[in-house]
């Protein structure tokens, strides 16, 4: 049986969300045994003291942690003890894109403008893989100086290139405001660590307004250098469903299993060797579709990264991943369906479930 305790609730919304599409039922049902038995499996949802994930960091970066042993064996222990051997299944890629407009590209004719971004959609569309691509409503003059000012609104190329990847399926999160640092050590860049509730509020809900100018209303959330306070994830949990992390989130939040429900969103994130350049990813993602399994598999990728080699080595992942990769949408209807598990759902994720 589950462990009892307040995170009891998130165990089962994490296992039906785990499962989703091999329970049966629209909803699943709540006293399914093998959402009982998937749960009592599961770690709980919580921010460990601030040594341990600075500790995890290290471990992260220097290969001592890592996906196969943290995250990988306790979700298939986990899916064996629910499934039995029907546990192998193909894998479920979820790509993230990190970010459009490009944070420097305050030159939208340059490098890293538009044009070079339309080559990138291009290659993954015609490949037949659904993306979510993160955006900044603002583009900053020097994102990484703390102490500068400028920044622009979108062009009329860069919004009109967000209509039209809303047109063809892409899903739209949020990136924060202008990707700006509020520190200038690499190790500490973030637009939100540090600001208080209010400060954090003023911020989301202007970024969010400005988007709605342009009739886009994300529900995914994805902090500019994977960076924000583990005391901020309810302020966004507030305002979006599912809210990413990646390698940098472990300092803030530790390192946890992926995607899981966290008190009231799911927190979906993506970690190495699912983040990284597509010629890293490429293996991992052959072993996980060989291996069977079964697993969200939340995959970042940077486009700028891969103009380098002119983009052959993303055609290659974009290939191999194209028959196994979710839509976003497909991500955010199982999100729902789990919202409703339990007696004690979080009202802001049954106001969701019932959007």
């Amino acid at each position: 049986m589950p462990r009892r305790g307040a995170g009891a609730e998130e165990r089962r919304r994490t296992a039906h969300l785990l499962l989703d599409g091999e329970i049966g039922g629209a909803a699943g049902d709540d006293a399914d045994p093998r959402i009982t038995r998937m749960a009592a499996e599961l770690r709980d949802a919580r921010a460990p003291r601030p040594r341990v994930r600075r500790l995890q960091r290290a471990l992260l970066r220097l290969g001592a942690l890592d996906w196969s042993r943290s995250i990988e064996r306790p979700l298939l222990t986990a899916r064996r003890a629910a499934l039995g051997d029907a546990a192998p299944a193909p894998p479920r890629f979820l790509v993230r894109v990190d970010e459009f407009p490009n944070y420097l590209a305050f030159d939208a004719e340059g490098e890293y403008g538009v044009r070079a971004y339309r080559r990138f959609h291009e290659l993954m569309r015609d490949a037949g893989v659904p993306y979510l691509v993160a955006v900044l409503p603002f583009v900053s003059f020097d994102p990484l100086d703390p102490r500068g000012q400028r920044s622009r609104p979108l062009t009329s190329d860069e919004q009109a290139t967000l209509r039209m990847l809303a047109d063809e399926g892409v899903a739209l999160a949020l990136h924060g405001r202008d990707h700006r640092t509020r520190f200038a050590s690499p190790r500490r860049h973030s637009e939100l660590c540090g600001l208080d509730a209010s400060d954090t509020c003023r911020l989301l809900d202007e970024s969010l307004s400005e988007l709605e100018l342009l009739g886009i209303e994300p529900r995914v959330f994805v902090a500019p250098y994977n960076r924000f306070d583990a005391g901020q994830l309810p302020l966004l949990a507030q305002r979006f469903e599912v809210v990413c992390g990646g390698p940098e989130s472990v300092g803030r939040l530790g390192l946890h299993s992926t995607p899981q429900w966290w008190g009231r969103c799911v927190y979906l994130p993506s970690y190495p060797p699912f983040y990284g350049r597509a010629s890293e990813i490429l293996p991992a993602a052959a072993e996980a579709i060989e291996r069977q399994t079964g697993l969200w598999l939340p995959l970042t990728l940077h486009w700028e990264w891969e103009q380098r080699d002119s983009f052959r080595s993303l055609g290659r992942l974009a290939d191999l991943i194209a028959p196994y990769t979710a839509s976003w949408d497909h991500f955010s209807e199982a999100v729902r369906r789990s919202a409703k598990v339990g007696g004690a759902a979080s009202a802001d994720a049954k106001a969701r479930a019932g959007s």
